[in-house]
């Protein structure tokens, strides 16, 4: 028992850690004036939360049937084209949103090569020849998110059907059950969890994003909080609309979990789905190899094309020192973002496992937050109580010993680990919280009947099992701290840019070509670790393929 408490205590410390930004976020919040939010809730908040409301509705279906459906065709058949997709499917998580827009428009656009093409090949000359979908539309958006947010439902999926046992399948299939029903009535239902915590991460990046939407002239919540903050000047009323975002997502998140509260499945690793993947011959496996291509060239061969396009016109940007600098500061902050996120995600996750405390469960789902508020607003959240701390610290040193010891803290690459470990909190823990309900408690009793102590039983027994899981959240926390932009940009020291920034300020005095390979770097930063991830699923999930 001395051993949990000191678990417990450890991560209770670890979470209240984590939520500060959002506990600091609620006092700024406070101390807004109420005329002012009558202002916001009768003027700025109807019109938004319509908007993304709308928004969150189109991505959320779209990216849970991509996800859903490839994750399905790459675990459970043999098709043409199907140990490529397994791993070229999480592609796409590469590309920000931010530079998929910019990809989409300037292959859509009326002098692109798609209306260029069209006007060449049927001898139109004017637009009222003709009528083109408009990409700068909620439409458009509900296009770009999904083609680069689906990954998180397809991981997510794909791990819990590599690590179901394929036996209910087997069952259902010498009952007389064809395919179709199988995936409705017996895989759908076991996967339901993971589709929840994907679709649950693709919202809450919907919610967030503002680099698309504001370039797609699609006026969200998100958009409304930098308006009311930037334009406004009112920080107090955009916290409270962050809040009020916050909100809106634990809402959809207890709903979801209140459907499923008597579910429960349990699952070991070796004897996999995927180790009796059926053969689709002729057109049905042909329709599963473009079922699996669409998403890809979408959502990653689309950027790869404008991208490359520009950077092969430009070969000398690649001799940039700032470049170089950038992308080291990228890895660097990536990488230590990653480590620190899953490191604390799985204390959570285990001490969950190991007490059931409900203070600590309640405390977790409170620290996965930060990933549902504006990267910026998160970011001041972070930078108050650092300033605070930092100037006391300096001012206690100045008085004892006649030093300055400077901005410790909110002036230093800390800031901006600690934020991104703050916004990517629910990646790391909800994949962790995920893994660990698919393992069954007997294992813990079972290691404990021989001995072993929580300690024990986690280096023996769990983590050795939970290895998928845990490079999954790592991957996701890594390629998402990447790619981040916003906190970045607020929190960063003197002369400290990564590539996100760097892209960010060509784009900001219209000269998005000349990020280019750095916007090249950031997908290649990117598909390191997914292929290292997908490489461990690939193996697990090919047992007994021959």
């Amino acid at each position: 028992m001395g051993s949990e408490r000191l678990f417990l205590a450890a991560a209770v410390a670890l979470g209240l850690l984590v939520a500060l930004p959002v506990l600091s976020l609620v006092a700024i919040a406070l101390t807004g004036a109420a005329e002012n939010w009558s202002h916001l809730a009768g003027t700025v908040l109807p019109r938004a939360a319509g908007t993304t409301v709308t928004l969150m509705a189109g991505v959320g279906v779209v990216t849970a049937l991509i996800g859903t459906l490839t994750a399905w065709l790459v675990a459970s058949f043999d098709f043409p084209g199907r140990r490529v997709f397994a791993w070229a499917l999480v592609l796409p998580l590469a590309v920000p949103t931010y530079i998929a827009a910019y990809c989409f428009n300037e292959l859509l656009h009326y002098v692109g090569p798609v209306q260029s093409g069209l006007r060449a090949l049927f001898g139109w000359t004017t637009r009222s020849d003709y009528w083109f979908p408009d990409i700068r539309s909620p439409g458009g958006a509900v296009l770009i998110l999904s083609s680069v947010l689906y990954p998180y439902v397809f991981l997510t999926v794909r791990l819990v059907l590599l690590m179901q046992g394929r036996k209910a399948a087997d069952v259902a299939r010498t009952l007389g059950a064809g395919r179709l029903r199988i995936l409705l009535t017996v895989l759908l239902p076991m996967a339901r969890p993971a589709i929840a915590v994907g679709v649950a991460l693709v919202l809450m990046e919907t919610v967030n994003d503002i680099g698309a939407v504001e370039f797609l002239g699609v006026q969200t919540l998100t958009f409304a909080v930098y308006s009311t903050w930037l334009n406004r000047g009112d920080l107090a009323g955009a916290t409270q609309i962050a809040l009020l975002m916050l909100g809106f997502i634990l809402l959809l998140l207890w709903t979801e979990r209140f459907a499923r509260r008597r579910q429960r499945f349990s699952a070991g690793r070796a004897d996999t789905i995927s180790a009796g993947a059926e053969h689709l011959p002729g057109l049905k496996g042909w329709a599963a190899t473009l079922a699996c291509f669409l998403p890809i060239a979408s959502g990653f061969g689309v950027p790869f094309f404008i991208l490359g396009g520009y950077a092969w016109r430009r070969p000398g940007d690649f001799a940039d020192p700032q470049l170089w600098r950038a992308l080291e500061n990228t890895v660097t902050v990536a990488g230590a973002t990653a480590l620190l996120t899953v490191s604390i995600g799985f204390v959570l996750a285990y001490g969950i496992r190991l007490t059931n405390a409900r203070p600590l469960r309640v405390l977790s789902r409170l620290a996965a937050f930060g990933y549902a508020v504006p990267g910026t607003i998160l970011a001041m959240g972070i930078l108050m109580p650092f300033a605070a701390f930092d100037n006391a610290l300096d001012a206690r040193m100045r008085d004892w010993f006649g030093l300055s010891t400077g901005l410790l803290l909110s002036g230093s690459g800390f800031a901006i680990v600690f934020a991104c470990t703050a916004r990517f909190m629910a990646m790391g823990h909800g994949s962790l919280d995920n893994g660990f309900s698919k393992l069954s408690p007997h294992l813990d009793m079972a290691s404990r009947a021989l001995g072993h102590g929580p300690g024990g039983t986690l280096r023996r027994v769990l983590l050795p099992l939970m290895r998928p899981a845990l490079l999954t959240s790592a991957l996701l926390v890594f390629v998402e701290a990447a790619k981040e932009l916003s906190a970045t940009i607020l929190l960063r020291p003197f002369d400290f840019d990564t590539l996100a920034t760097f892209v960010y300020a060509q784009a900001s005095r219209a000269a998005f070509e000349d990020g280019a390979i750095a916007a090249l770097l950031i997908v290649a930063v990117g598909i390191l670790p997914v292929i290292v991830l997908t490489r461990s699923l690939v193996r697990t999930g090919e047992k007994g393929d021959g």
